[in-house]
């Protein structure tokens, strides 16, 4: 871990760091932040919330924009923040739409040649970056997981697809039927393959009904969100819930839209439902 800039924020650290990610085979920059208590000449581990950021963001989006860490310091939570794709692998059309490529990596694993040796967010979120952060930071190894629209679909298939590996996740306006929207697939399609029945797997609501744990999912979702009719479809998620048996608190904010207003307006509210899991409160 190459350190690459250090803030101090909330008697916190605001940390960026570079290393070379063997899952990836490419360079890969991600943020950190850790509150008060991690840092210092006698740092104390702390449990973490990975946040999974969407299309066309990077690790700094969330840390610049959301408001977090003023929350983060108090509860004595640090905030783990990837990048949403490989970066500079140059494969051909990597950057020629926002939401395939670069910036567009949908945290799943690849299968599709020339995308499968580098296009595997899925394995580096969930296995090669908390292996690395865990081993070099003062991390207690407790997870959380959370994200926005791409990052918040992230958030629901780590979980679900991972149980116990976090205890708790949220969602600010997940792409939550992605094998049934335009963005998903497209990029399922392109990662992925032809055959929408190797999609599944990906899918939050079709993962659901045979979920090992029953994680509660809280999930945020404005009413004024330019996607929601068509890319987010929350009530194809809640439906499957239902049927199933899953806890889910679908929270409808009347006129909200997609951006990080909506989310630093609401951030509070997921910090401290991950802050309860995670017992800092």
């Amino acid at each position: 871990m190459e350190l690459l800039s250090t803030n101090v924020s909330f008697d916190g650290e605001h940390r960026r760091y570079r290393h070379t990610s063997a899952t990836l085979e490419c360079t890969m920059e991600f943020a950190v932040y850790l509150p008060p208590i991690a840092v210092g000449p006698d740092p104390q581990k702390v449990p973490a919330l990975w946040w999974l950021s969407g299309l066309t963001c990077n690790d700094q989006n969330f840390m610049q924009k959301a408001g977090a860490q003023k929350k983060a310091a108090e509860l004595g939570m640090a905030i783990i923040c990837p990048d949403t794709s490989p970066r500079g692998v140059n494969l051909p059309g990597e950057d020629d739409s926002y939401d395939f490529g670069s910036g567009a990596g949908f945290y799943i694993n690849a299968t599709q040649q020339p995308w499968a040796p580098h296009y595997r967010m899925h394995d580096y979120v969930v296995k090669e970056l908390s292996q690395l952060v865990e081993s070099e930071l003062a991390l207690t190894g407790k997870r959380s997981i959370s994200g926005h629209s791409m990052g918040g679909h992230g958030a629901l298939i780590c979980a679900l697809r991972n149980p116990g590996r976090y205890v708790s996740v949220s969602a600010f306006a997940p792409i939550a039927h992605p094998t049934k929207c335009p963005w998903g697939e497209k990029a399922f399609k392109g990662y992925l393959g032809d055959n929408p029945a190797g999609w599944e797997e990906w899918d939050a609501t079709l993962l659901i009904p045979e979920a090992d744990e029953r994680l509660p999912l809280l999930i945020d979702q404005g009413t004024a969100d330019d996607f929601l009719e068509s890319q987010l479809n929350p009530e194809a998620l809640v439906e499957a819930c239902v049927q199933h048996s899953h806890p889910i608190n679908l929270r409808m904010r009347s006129g909200y839209d997609h951006s990080y207003f909506f989310i630093a307006s609401f951030i509070d509210d997921h910090l401290n439902h991950h802050a309860a899991a995670l017992g800092l409160s």
